[in-house]
């Protein structure tokens, strides 16, 4: 039978089985003899299972090199303490979405919802190891901080939120949950007894947030070039000169936004200025520096495998933060390329990049939308690239 046999026998059977080899030992010709004999007797399964409990005997008393039945169970335990660790900030990760330091109640609420949840078979989560691992994710929390803050009774302004949340949440269904922050707020006190003290705007906007309840928006232009007037910026090499004479003298670079039914999605492309030909591309669901790079790292790899020589090259782009990431800027420095950025507010100082966006936009984008999501929209997008 297959499986471990530490679980199909019980040790104290084990520790007989073992004594009992000893005590007939010499009574028979070999030790595989003895060992089939016990077997026989104790009706265990085959004489091997013996011998692997006498070597493992032998072990623990010293005669014999190997790990120990005790530090066999201390690496389990350390495996499985490590594997919940893991797990606990797996999780804390996901939850705080990347808070530098969440409010104490918001950790709190994360250990109440998993406290004794055990992942697969492993360690179950308690009060004591969440503590520790969110300590280390740079949530601090004590055990006795937990446990004072579930004893403590509500303050004032609690208990006049958890009367205010499900004001809040009938007015903004009964208007078909197009009301914003304002109109639910005017709403509430046009309906509020005249002995009761008024509602503060500032207060429905922050209950709002935290009830995941948000107004309707008109559609409007999404901005995608966000600067950070702090970072140093490469001068303009091009100054709307979007002529080279050869390829891989001038290469344009910009992203996009498209809409879909699950969220916004960007698209990042790399053009060569001389050929117009689109060289790198990618579509992500944030606006990241990880976009852009990606894009212009399929464009040296598309120039580096049909063995063109890079030296000279301009990348041209806008002053976006991830064009001016340092991540982006030294890939462009590992490949010799030279940055360069536009003039600030002037749609022409990224004219062929806006162009082809604008072709992407047109020809691709609009008449097939709606979009599902970021998968067809990359499928999609490449097929139009080719």
């Amino acid at each position: 039978m297959a499986g471990s046999t530490s679980k199909r026998y019980p040790a104290e059977l084990r520790e007989r089985a073992v004594r009992m080899v000893a005590e007939i030992r010499a009574d028979h010709e070999s030790g595989w003899a003895a060992r089939g004999k016990v077997a026989e007797l104790l009706g265990i399964g085959t004489p091997e299972t013996v011998r692997t409990w006498c070597r493992q005997a032998e072990v623990d008393a010293g005669k014999r090199p190997g790990v120990t039945t005790e530090e066999s169970a201390e690496l389990k335990r350390e495996n499985a303490e490590f594997k919940r660790a893991n797990a606990i900030l797996k999780s804390a990760s996901v939850f705080f979405g990347g808070r530098a330091r969440p409010a104490t109640a918001l950790i709190v609420r994360y250990i109440d919802e998993h406290v004794g949840v055990r992942d697969g078979d492993g360690l179950r989560w308690g009060v004591e190891s969440i503590c520790a691992q969110l300590t280390e994710l740079g949530c601090k929390i004590a055990p006795a901080t937990y446990y004072e803050h579930r004893s403590r009774k509500p303050t004032a302004r609690e208990q006049r939120d958890g009367e205010l949340k499900p004001k809040i949440a009938a007015v903004h269904a009964a208007n078909y949950g197009v009301y914003g922050a304002r109109k639910v707020w005017l709403t509430l006190n046009r309906a509020r007894p005249v002995d009761t003290p008024p509602i503060a705007r500032c207060t429905v906007e922050r209950l709002m947030s935290e009830l995941g309840l948000a107004g309707a928006v008109r559609g409007k232009v999404k901005r995608t070039t966000i600067s950070d007037p702090r970072a140093p910026k490469p001068h303009d090499l091009v100054e709307r000169n979007f002529a080279p004479l050869a390829p891989d003298r001038l290469w344009e670079a910009d992203f996009t936004y498209c809409s879909t039914w699950s969220g916004w999605c960007y698209t990042a492309f790399v053009i060569d200025a001389y050929a117009r030909r689109i060289l790198g591309w990618s579509v992500a669901t944030t606006m990241t520096s990880q976009l852009v790079l990606d894009g212009v790292e399929q464009a040296i790899w598309t120039r580096h495998r049909e063995g063109k020589d890079l030296a000279g090259l301009t990348a041209h782009h806008d002053h976006g933060s991830q064009y001016l990431s340092v991540a982006y800027s030294e890939r462009l420095d590992d490949a010799g390329i030279k940055p360069s950025t536009g003039a600030v507010g002037s749609s022409y100082g990224n004219a062929l990049a806006e162009s082809v966006i604008g072709l992407y936009k047109t020809e691709l984008v609009k008449p097939r939308r709606p979009w599902k999501g970021f998968e067809d929209l990359e499928v999609a997008t490449a097929e139009w690239v080719d």
